[in-house]
């Protein structure tokens, strides 16, 4: 098994198209790919606004908090 780690682009099509020698032998194999997008610029953080009003914690928050804290 190897993991290679290249940069692509996706076209204006939507499509991401990989050209890159394996040097593996012909037949079958097995791909995991992971998508990232670039890291927003200037360390900008995700911003949660977008969830506020949509989550919603039942129990107590404050138990909870001590019982990780313990378990560490």
């Amino acid at each position: 098994m190897r993991v290679l780690k290249i940069k692509g682009e996706v076209g204006a099509d939507g499509r991401l198209r990989l050209d890159l020698p394996v040097e593996l032998p012909a037949g079958p194999v097995e791909l995991v790919l992971i998508l990232s997008t670039a890291s927003p610029p200037n360390g900008a953080k995700y911003n949660f606004a977008d969830l506020v009003g949509q989550l919603e914690w039942k129990g107590d928050a404050v138990r909870e908090q001590r019982n990780l804290r313990d378990e560490w």
